[in-house]
C-alpha cells in the first residue's frame, strides 16, 4: 500500500517536469513548433499544451500559424513539459522573450498569447494535464478574447478544430 502511494506521489510531482532550452526553427500550425536542441543535436516537435488551434484549411488557420510564428520563430525558447503524445511530440508550455521587452527573459507564454489574440481554443478536454494556475489563466484568456470578438471569435459560430477534424464543418 505504501509503495503505491509513494509511486503516485512521485508521478504527480512537478519535480518530474522537464525543461528544454531550444531555438524555434519552424511553425507547423498555430499550436505546433519545431525546436532545435543543441545539446542533443536534434530537432524536437513541440505541441503547445492547453490549446488547440484551427487547422490550416480551417478559417483562421493560416492567421493562427502566422501569429505563433510572429511570437516565437527564430527565438530561444524554454519548454516546460511532462509528457510526449503518441506522435512523440513534446507537450509543453512554450516561453519566449516578448518582442516588446528585450532583456525581460522568457516571460511570454506562447499558448496564452495565442488564446488572448483569439487564435486558438483552450483545450478544456486536457485541462487536467495543466497546472492549476495555467488552466485558470488559459480559460480567462479565452473568455476575454471571446468577449472582445478577437480573432476566430469574430465568426458568429466558430468551429472548434476537434469538430473540424471529425468532419463537422
Amino acid at each position: 500500500m505504501y509503495r503505491i502511494t509513494i509511486a503516485l506521489l512521485l508521478l504527480s510531482s512537478p519535480a518530474l517536469a522537464a525543461t528544454l532550452e531550444c531555438k524555434v526553427t519552424g511553425i507547423s500550425d498555430g499550436d505546433t513548433i519545431s525546436c532545435f536542441d543543441p545539446e542533443r543535436r536534434k530537432v524536437e516537435k513541440i505541441r503547445l499544451r492547453g490549446i488547440d488551434a484551427p487547422e490550416r484549411k480551417q478559417p483562421f488557420g493560416t492567421r493562427s500559424q502566422q501569429h505563433l510564428a510572429d511570437l516565437v520563430h527564430g527565438k530561444t525558447a524554454t519548454i516546460h513539459w511532462t509528457k510526449r503524445d503518441r506522435w512523440k511530440r513534446i507537450i509543453g508550455a512554450v516561453w519566449v522573450e516578448p518582442a516588446d521587452c528585450p532583456g525581460c527573459g522568457h516571460t511570454l507564454d506562447a499558448g496564452r498569447a495565442q488564446l488572448a489574440a483569439g487564435m486558438a481554443w483552450w483545450f478544456e478536454h486536457y485541462a487536467k494535464e495543466q497546472p492549476l494556475e495555467e488552466r485558470h489563466a488559459y480559460e480567462f484568456e479565452q473568455d476575454e478574447a471571446r468577449a472582445r470578438s478577437a480573432g476566430l471569435w469574430r465568426d458568429p459560430q466558430p468551429i472548434p478544430p476537434w469538430d473540424w477534424r471529425r468532419g463537422k464543418r
